[in-house]
């Protein structure tokens, strides 16, 4: 695999290329994730949950994100990877500054904030100062309180148009990814096909640019819950490495995701 950066992942969007991405916590499941073609990594602030045992995202810190990323960076030299921006790490643009660095010091080559037109200044001036920004609405884990809950996004025709011009903006704004989570396939669609940038779905149905899931859903390493977006590999494939190159090429084919991984 050649070294994956932005410019690799605008131009597969332009030729209708799909991707598929996973979360990574560690060296040794990075460099077997990248030996299986996975060109994204992001080290999600999901570790708060599948390693740390939380019930949310929300206790996660900087310097956790940071650490997990040293270690991840180690095991993967060509793909692209990501960093979550932790709950409360970038509630004003000093902060989300300093943050960013932070992350982008440790190895990230992206971070990836979650929240909507409140974000617009702090996105760009992020990219004015050469960090490259995944945005992220629908489903926002870090806002699960507000939500009440983890619960489908963007149903109504009102949050539907608000979502896309809020994507819109957020593309103006200088982010280089989106991603989606837990929202209508129709919406999701809509979305994908009004941007330039590329588009990540999570429970967000087929027609994004990409997929991606957290590893251990992927590995079928579950406490009990299994997310209606998410697909075990492990049972089928017998390997990590081999479960994770199915899991690139059902996203590449489009065999992934089916209609029952997506919400209408």
């Amino acid at each position: 695999m050649k070294a994956i950066t932005t410019a690799t992942l605008k131009k597969w969007k332009q030729e209708g290329k799909k991707f598929a991405s996973l979360t990574a916590y560690d060296a040794s499941f990075a460099s077997t994730f990248e030996a299986a073609g996975v060109p994204v990594m992001l080290v999600g602030d999901s570790l708060g949950m599948v390693l740390q045992g939380n019930s949310d995202t929300l206790p996660v810190t900087v310097e956790q994100i940071a650490y997990h990323t040293r270690c991840v960076r180690a095991g993967a030299q060509k793909a692209l990877v990501i960093a979550d921006m932790p709950f409360m790490s970038y509630a004003t643009r000093e902060q989300a500054f300093a943050s960013a660095a932070t992350l982008m010091q440790a190895g990230a080559q992206m971070v990836k904030l979650e929240g909507g037109d409140w974000l617009l200044d702090t996105v760009k001036g992020l990219t004015e100062r050469g960090i490259p920004v995944c945005a992220h609405l629908g489903l926002t884990p870090q806002s699960v309180h507000q939500f009440g809950g983890f619960k489908v996004q963007g149903r109504d025709n009102q949050a539907a148009q608000q979502m896309l011009e809020q994507a819109q903006r957020m593309e103006q704004a200088g982010a280089s990814l989106l991603v989606l989570e837990c929202i209508p396939s129709q919406l999701a669609r809509h979305i994908t096909e009004h941007l330039n940038i590329p588009v990540i779905g999570i429970g967000a149905g087929p027609d994004t640019d990409a997929q991606i899931l957290v590893m251990h859903d992927v590995l079928g390493i579950t406490s009990g819950y299994i997310p209606k977006f998410s697909k075990n590999y492990i049972n089928d494939h017998g390997t990590i490495q081999a479960a994770a190159s199915a899991f690139v090429q059902e996203v590449a084919d489009g065999t992934f995701p089916g209609p029952e991984h997506g919400f209408e």
